[in-house]
């Protein structure tokens, strides 16, 4: 049994969801690596396996990928997330509707809806749901309403980051992909998939006050 075979969340004749870990590429990409990717490890038993999306290297959670590479075009799904962002967030649900850059050039629309959770003294705990799927959307939507991920180096603030790694002996932010709610490209019915919170995730909130 493959180490990995733990961290399958759902399974039928077309699609296969698998448990990313936070730090943990899905495919390779132009770098070295220094240990294999997500896909890598999982095609091993599945050859014709096919990747439907990705997550950052940081952000852990859901990630589908299509059994046969014929079967399946891509991914047509309702992706909901967890995140720590610095500051207590004024309403308790909102939408971020701000374009963000394409892969080649210009801009193309990206839309974040969120709830907060639960508000900390300093921080606040949201869900937040993805119309569209730019790279480093939830980093950078909330990063532009001046409540970046607590501990996101690229987008936070140097001082907030220093603060909170120091406090908490952290150097890395929370970002769970944690549901996946869609109708099955092939059989049509409907499907939920979770992944649970990694401990590290866990350990962090119940250390807020």
């Amino acid at each position: 049994m493959s180490l990995y075979s733990k961290r399958i969340l759902y399974e039928d004749d077309y699609l296969l969801a698998v448990s990313k870990l936070s730090c943990e590429l899905v495919v390779k990409g132009r770098g070295k690596v220094q240990k294999l990717p997500l896909f890598d490890y999982v095609k091993k038993d599945y050859p014709g396996l096919k990747v439907l999306h990705r997550l950052d290297f940081e952000t852990s959670g859901v990630v589908v990928f299509a059994k046969s590479k014929d079967s399946i075009d891509k991914l047509e799904a309702k992706k909901i997330y967890r995140a720590v962002v610095v500051g207590r967030l004024k309403n308790i649900r909102g939408v971020i509707s701000k374009k963000l850059p394409a892969r080649g050039s210009g801009e193309v629309e990206a839309v974040t809806q969120y709830k907060v959770l639960r508000k900390f003294r300093e921080v606040s705990y949201v869900e937040a749901q993805i119309e569209t799927g730019r790279r480093h959307q939830i980093r950078k939507h909330f990063a532009s309403i001046g409540h970046p991920l607590v501990l996101d180096q690229v987008y936070g603030n140097e001082k907030q980051y220093s603060k909170f790694s120091r406090r908490f002996r952290l150097k890395k932010f929370f970002l769970h992909a944690q549901r996946i709610e869609m109708e099955h490209p092939v059989t049509g019915k409907r499907i939920v998939i979770e992944a649970p919170m990694p401990k590290a995730f866990n350990d962090f909130l119940n250390n807020l006050v």
